[in-house]
């Protein structure tokens, strides 16, 4: 007979699991813009606006219908986005499509520093550049999956009632 251990959600995240996540885009971030900027301050402050641009298009697009909407969720957002837009309707959250196209400038985070840097690397070997590109593409890929896996989306009561990205990554892990 097997023995199913039933998974707690958090009502509200430890704050130490929402520094976690943000200390790892935050970190993203950082590297990207001193990869960036190399080509000038222009282009590290674009890429700086493009950054917090993402933050705020997941805040109204995803935070405002979300149950952490003024919680502390798994990525810290939930009471930011209380303070900053009004509350929306929890039933789009669970009726929202989310399609690789649609996270795709999510993804762009890292891939236009990526470029950046192998554009760097190709002009004139740097190992600080190799060492940048190395820790950018480990917290882009194994420190997201890590804070998403075994800890934010894990214990989360969204995914519980529904959530949209899990429904693409499930389909995408089948």
């Amino acid at each position: 007979m097997k023995i199913m251990k039933e998974i707690k959600t958090y009502e509200n995240f430890p704050k130490g699991i929402a520094l976690s996540s943000n200390l790892v885009a935050i970190s993203i971030y950082a590297i990207g813009t001193c990869i960036l900027a190399g080509f000038g301050i222009v282009l590290s402050t674009l890429y700086l606006l493009y950054c917090l641009w993402i933050e705020i298009r997941v805040l109204k697009g995803s935070c405002v219908d979300c149950y952490y909407y003024g919680k502390v969720c798994g990525f810290g957002k939930g009471k930011l986005c209380s303070l900053l837009f009004k509350k929306g309707e929890p039933q789009k959250f669970v009726e929202k499509e989310v399609s690789w196209s649609k996270i795709l400038p999510d993804f762009m985070v890292f891939i236009l520093p990526t470029v950046g840097g192998i554009i760097f690397l190709v002009r004139e070997f740097s190992w600080l550049i190799v060492a940048m590109l190395t820790i950018l593409l480990i917290l882009s890929f194994v420190g997201n999956a890590l804070i998403r896996g075994s800890v934010a989306c894990k214990y989360c009561k969204q995914r519980e009632i529904g959530c949209p990205a899990e429904k693409l990554f499930k389909k995408e892990g089948k």
